[in-house]
């Protein structure tokens, strides 16, 4: 899905429930050159998973609907999207919330507000980081 070396990055799925957000983050992303679609919560995202496959998913973590935590889960026991990097993009900023993220099982970990000067940056920064063994 993303490639270890070069973290080239093509498709985006953005969860995220606040319009505000969504929109600077689909900015952000599009500036670069990356394509991405928007869901408001998990369990929409899990419906668009169906019909395509992103390199990346930025997921919210506290939505209606379904959470991050959930959706998280469940991309994890689903063979077909297990493969797929996810980062939490939260507001979750407080002492311990990275390791509570990343042992439930997310690739990395990017709070809010994010630096639009450097987001796809530090998307990168913390798959590399964060990265799964081979």
């Amino acid at each position: 899905m993303v490639d270890e070396k070069q973290m080239t990055i093509k498709m985006v799925l953005l969860v995220d429930d606040e319009p505000d957000n969504v929109e600077v983050i689909l900015d952000a992303l599009e500036f670069r050159g990356i394509e991405a679609k928007s869901a408001t919560n998990g369990q929409q995202a899990l419906d668009m998973l169906k019909d395509f496959t992103p390199d990346l998913i930025l997921l919210d973590l506290s939505m209606p609907v379904m959470d991050g935590w959930e959706t998280r889960q469940r991309l994890e026991d689903d063979p077909k999207t297990q493969p797929i990097p996810v980062v939490a993009l939260t507001a979750h900023a407080m002492m311990g919330d990275r390791e509570r993220v990343l042992e439930a099982g997310f690739d990395g970990y990017v709070s809010k507000p994010i630096s639009v000067a450097t987001f796809v940056d530090d998307i990168r920064s913390t798959l590399k980081k964060n990265a799964r063994p081979s």
